[in-house]
């Protein structure tokens, strides 16, 4: 089905059940009661940083399985020093988007976090100093929510899901939450 077609689909309004007026004249209908919420995580082993894995087919194999026509996908990072974003999969623009994380905050910089003499929480024998990795972290995020439609992702023609590493290389957990009817 061409992308044009697939965004034509009227989708219902979902609301809660309180019955409330939403002030256009119209009384919301209650959420369907056949909806369902389908979890599953995708893991992967990151080569370094900045790694762009792309998960988008990960993602749709989820979302087939969880035979859910409409709602959303939540893409949702477990980790403070790995992001979830969508963007182009190009690999000049991935070149470029590294240089541009590495201006926003530089590892080789002073980070309070990696100051082991002066850090006293959340400690482990084998501490990372990557206090780089949590900055761009906290400007990135952790999480896509990506509308479904006709059982697909409505997502743009050159957009895919990144899983994107900002520190080391390491086993990484991604949760997909799709939920819809």
């Amino acid at each position: 089905m061409d992308e044009a077609k697939l965004l034509e689909v009227p989708l219902e309004r979902l609301s809660d059940t309180n019955g409330s007026h939403n002030g256009n004249g119209h009384y919301p209908r209650p959420l369907t009661t056949g909806a369902r919420v389908v979890s599953e995580s995708i893991h992967l082993r990151t080569s370094g940083s900045p790694d762009f894995v792309d998960i988008t087919d990960q993602v749709e194999d989820i979302l087939r399985k969880a035979a859910i026509t409409n709602g959303f996908a939540v893409v949702f990072s477990r980790h403070t020093t790995a992001a979830v974003r969508i963007n182009e999969n190009e690999t000049c623009l991935k070149r470029d988007m590294a240089k541009v994380l590495e201006r926003i905050a530089p590892c080789e910089e002073y980070y309070e976090h990696n100051d082991l003499d002066i850090r006293t929480e959340n400690l482990t024998e084998d501490e990372d100093l990557n206090g780089h990795a949590h900055c761009i972290h906290m400007l990135m995020g952790a999480s896509e929510s990506i509308p479904v439609v006709n059982g697909r992702l409505t997502l743009g023609r050159w957009q895919r899901i990144f899983l994107i590493e900002l520190d080391k290389a390491r086993e990484r957990e991604v949760l997909v939450q799709v939920l819809g009817l």
